[in-house]
């Protein structure tokens, strides 16, 4: 049935009947997305006010899979919208997103507090016993029925009124707490005037800052960026010490200045706390953990103090033999935090006898690509189908068809890999379609967004093999939305619990240095020889090389966040973060030299969205899953290993979350893991 839409709504935003289902990317401008969002907003409401207002019984056809299909309509201007927001902003669309963070809370809030639709999915829920429902249909109507109760459904009209209120409020802090980041991002460039001041550096980062400073008017020059592809290896590799302090203390202060987060945090924290008080939880941690693996603060605490104890050890010896290389070289300071990657750069160096520059070479970014794609193809049987001239928001994106072993379209993947000023920081995986068996059903197009240098036209990109890890860890999330094979929208892909969604994407860098790959792809980008042996096992004895360090800044930022949300609504009310954040590194004792991977004013992961809040420990939890769950192919003596691949797709690609994930894991390795593979794969043992 073809959908007639107002003269103010332009239809491309929804039918998508663009190259392989995409959406027609050159046939809408932003000025179509305010009436868009009005009409889909609208759309989906009358949706739901016919399903709660439906005169017959209620069963689960007429209300739960009435449910799983209400929103199509918003659910696409949407996911196009927030991909642009964050891969390709600009101002209309920053302040569109402003006007629409508390439009979308409230939104969330009339259905979650639908009075009658929550009386007919409890309906509903209370006969689940008598259903005869399959195992994923149970699962989809309990998460139904909690996320009702989580989001309110059982309070009464005034606590009703002031959570909604709370909601609405977060939205608008989210919005401005990642817009404040970006800002500060965008407007950092640090010219380097001296000749002098390239000394050292990779020829592959002075092209990058060369592209940098041109983009930004300054051609023939060269510019430092916040951007963590440029700014990383220039504190890796910068001589100058006065100028790796200037650089790293922007780096680090990033919403603290002029666009001042701390504000926002100030405002979030309570009102989590607030939140988490109004639906009967101790903490907003307590009531953020309920539905995932760890279940409590307490058994996340336990993992996160198990590894910071034995992180902050082997970071105290890391850091007196960088202050012995000091003292080597006839100076006499202090290892500051602008000085570790520095000089733990050129211990490495010594030690391992390589440098970064020299691994590099062999990892350009078009063959990074195709060895994940190859791994997917031998693990999974599915291949990739470039398609050129497709018309999508940058024209950096690419995008592949890809198919099933019979050669059958099974989804659609677009990589958007190079840095812009444009664009947030960071690497992610995304969905502008997820997978699902329902009504017509519909098959996944899959996002991949990172912030790779880019170097200047004709230069081969080459990445860090921590870039090419980063690569593999994102089109593992990939993966599990591609390979999703489930009926209901609601538990497709990496629609799961935070520390459950982490084991597809960080499982999957394993399969990055496995000599198959290794031999066949990290090829040197002038002469196309593979990486040497020798060279490459230098590189995986040096793995846990630092790993004080980094799980230092990592270990830290998660207790941090635990902190902030484990406070109850007395605890969180007038707090001050920055003392705060200060409060609990000093009774962690954490290390002088080294800060924390995401400090708070610019800790996206936590306060610019719900997602990650008292979640940022997921990677950890998920990490001792990924380490165990590699073992399995070790074990069975081949990393592609056809019965292992198969279980692995069935019980952890495939699945999302039909099945609890507990059971997930036990159906394909057997048991649950314990921490020791986490902790020898990160040399902390």
């Amino acid at each position: 049935m073809t959908t007639k839409f107002p003269s103010s709504v332009n239809p491309a935003l929804f039918n998508w009947d663009g190259p392989l289902g995409l959406p027609g990317y050159d046939q809408f401008e932003v000025k179509d997305f305010a009436p868009g969002f009005d009409y889909a907003l609208k759309a989906h409401l009358d949706e739901i006010d016919a399903i709660a207002n439906n005169g017959a019984p209620a069963t689960f056809e007429n209300t739960i899979e009435a449910l799983e299909l209400a929103g199509d309509a918003l659910s696409k201007v949407a996911r196009i919208f927030y991909n642009l927001s964050g891969a390709h902003t600009n101002d209309a669309i920053q302040a569109l997103e402003r006007d629409l963070a508390p439009k979308m809370a409230e939104h969330s809030s009339k259905i979650s507090m639908n009075k009658a639709l929550f009386e007919r999915t409890d309906a509903v829920y209370q006969q689940r016993d008598s259903l005869n429902l399959d195992a994923e249909a149970l699962r989809v109507l309990e998460q139904h029925w909690k996320g009702f109760v989580r989001s309110g459904a059982k309070l009464n009209n005034k606590d009703q009124k002031e959570l909604a209120g709370i909601n609405a409020e977060l939205a608008g802090y989210y919005t401005g707490f990642g817009q404040n980041i970006l800002a500060d991002e965008a407007e950092y460039l640090r010219l380097i005037e001296e000749e002098s001041d390239l000394a050292g550096l990779p020829d592959s980062l002075i092209d990058s800052m060369a592209q940098a400073a041109e983009e930004k008017g300054h051609k023939d020059k060269h510019a430092v960026t916040l951007s963590r592809s440029i700014i990383e290896p220039f504190l890796t590799f910068c001589q100058n010490r006065e100028l790796r302090e200037e650089c790293f203390k922007a780096w680090v202060s990033r919403g603290e200045g002029k666009h001042d987060n701390m504000k926002l945090v100030a405002d979030i924290v309570p009102l989590r706390a607030k939140k988490a008080k109004l639906l009967g939880y101790a903490s907003f941690a307590d009531y953020k953990l309920e539905d995932t693996m760890a279940k409590t603060p307490a058994n996340v605490n336990n993992l996160l103090e198990t590894v910071w104890e034995k992180a902050k050890a082997k970071a105290a010896r890391e850091a007196e033999d960088l202050a012995s290389l000091i003292a080597q070289e006839g100076k006499n300071h202090k290892v500051a935090p602008w000085d570790w990657r520095y000089y733990s750069e050129k211990l490495r160096t010594e030690r391992f006898s390589f440098d970064e520059t020299e691994v590099k070479a062999y990892f350009q970014l078009d063959r990074i690509i195709e060895a994940a794609f190859d791994t997917a193809t031998k693990l999974f049987g599915i291949s990739f189908k470039e398609q050129e001239g497709v018309p999508l928001w940058h024209p950096d994106v690419r995008v592949w068809e890809v198919l099933d072993k019979s050669g059958k379209h099974l989804a659609v993947f677009t990589g958007d890999y190079f840095a812009r000023s444009s664009k947030r920081s960071g690497a992610w995986a995304s969905a502008l379609e997820s997978q699902h068996k329902l009504g017509d059903g519909a098959t996944p197009i899959i996002m991949n967004t990172m912030n790779f240098a880019k170097p200047p036209k004709g230069q081969p990109v080459l990445i860090s093999i921590d870039e090419a890890k980063t690569l593999f860890h994102e089109f593992g999330h990939a993966l599990h939305g591609m390979l999703s094979n489930v009926r209901f929208p609601s538990v497709a892909g990496t629609n799961t619990s935070r520390d459950w969604v982490e084991l597809p994407s960080q499982l999957y860098e394993h399969w990055l240095t496995v000599p198959e790959n290794l031999s066949k792809y990290a090829v040197h980008h002038k002469t196309g020889e593979a990486i040497p042996r020798d060279l490459m096992q230098k590189v995986l004895d040096a793995d846990t090389f630092n790993s004080g360090f980094d799980n230092v800044e990592f270990t830290s930022s998660a207790l941090v966040d635990m902190a902030f949300h484990a406070l109850d609504e007395n605890e969180a009310k007038d707090i001050d973060p920055k003392a705060f954040q200060q409060q609990i590194l000093e009774r962690i004792g954490m290390p002088e030299e080294i800060t924390m991977r995401h400090a708070t004013p610019h800790f996206a992961h936590v306060f610019s969205g719900d997602g990650y809040s008292a979640g940022y420990y997921s990677y950890m939890w998920s990490g001792v899953l990924d380490s165990d769950a590699f073992r399995a192919f070790e074990e069975a003596g081949n990393p592609f290993d056809e019965e292992m691949a198969a279980k692995l797709k069935q019980h952890i690609y495939s699945s999302g979350d039909s099945i609890d994930p507990e059971k997930a894991y036990i159906a394909f390795r057997g048991a649950l893991p314990t921490p020791d593979a986490l902790l020898e794969k990160r040399g902390l043992v």
